[in-house]
């Protein structure tokens, strides 16, 4: 099939060497522009690498993209991770419309920060949506949908890298087939369980260490490896990483108020929260490097409960 391709980083990127090695055509890549001094966008370098016709308009609502699309003649559009706003006029140009995927189970979890937001609250499932892209956002209809299980320790990168990165390309790769060949079905998206969430940023990923040690270890594991949940420790912004949860059993068996360090030792840094400790692994100084929690006691003056 002829495909009409719009993403970037590295999920487009392997999202397009997929379609490419089964023998697809690829008739234009729509990357967005770089700024200057700025690193050159994985799907793009991967494209101009393959000698594919990139694009990269400041804005795809501009009659150039529209032009640019209808010369490509495509049997249908793809998006792999996309962050530009693309209008309803461009993704109906190509024959069979145009595909989008997004890390939820739709229509829950709209919104940039998809992957996060069910980790962090406790979520033991999520998945990921191939849906039709309309001018609202993740609102189109449900081509189709794959389950993704949540593990009671799974990070951020573990989710996104081992189910949801490799599960998304085989799912668009399926959906594809399923669209130009006349066999797929849309659902249509039920607005009384949908739900947006913005972008999981510095105020998100701050650690309330009042919170339940359930609470504060999944805003952890959410945070893992990007943004980083964050707190500060010795006068010093750090950010969390690798982490153990470890609840109380019984009534005062926890030293301290919550926040407070409990306990340091040859590989790890206690820290309390209501119920439980945190037992942190790997933290990095803001403006540092990431280091181990012992490494960063013995460079800092931290002291116990």
């Amino acid at each position: 099939m002829r495909i009409a391709f719009i993403g970037q980083q590295d999920f487009g990127k392997v999202a397009l060497e997929a379609f490419v090695a089964r023998g697809d055509t690829i008739t234009g890549v729509f990357c967005k522009p770089e700024k200057p001094g700025e690193k050159p966008d994985a799907l793009c370098a991967a494209a101009k690498a393959l000698g594919l016709p990139v694009f990269q308009f400041d804005k795809l609502t501009s009659p150039e993209a529209e032009q640019a699309m209808r010369k490509l003649n495509a049997d249908i559009g793809v998006m792999a991770y996309v962050l530009q706003f693309v209008p309803q006029s461009l993704v109906n140009i190509p024959k069979h419309g145009t595909i989008q995927y997004h890390p939820s189970l739709l229509p829950k979890y709209r919104g940039p920060s998809s992957i996060n937001w069910p980790i962090a609250r406790g979520d033991t499932v999520t998945g990921l949506s191939v849906f039709r892209p309309t001018d609202g956002l993740d609102e189109g209809p449900i081509i189709l949908q794959k389950i993704c299980h949540i593990g009671p320790d799974d990070t951020l990168g573990e989710v996104y890298f081992n189910s949801l990165f490799p599960m998304g390309v085989a799912a668009l790769l399926e959906a594809a087939d399923l669209v130009v060949s006349g066999q797929h079905k849309e659902a249509v998206q039920d607005e009384a369980m949908a739900s947006y969430e913005g972008w999981f940023k510095a105020e998100e990923s701050k650690i309330n260490w009042a919170n339940h040690v359930d609470q504060v270890y999944n805003l952890i594991r959410a945070c893992n490896p990007a943004p980083g949940a964050w707190t500060m420790l010795a006068d010093t912004k750090v950010y969390l990483y690798d982490c153990r949860k470890h609840p109380t059993r019984r009534m005062g068996e926890i030293k301290g108020k919550p926040g407070t360090i409990s306990n340091i030792t040859a590989t790890s840094v206690f820290i309390n929260a209501q119920g439980g400790m945190i037992e942190v692994l790997k933290l990095k100084p803001e403006g540092g490097k990431k280091m181990g929690a012992a490494e960063f006691a013995q460079a800092f003056p931290l002291t116990t409960a």
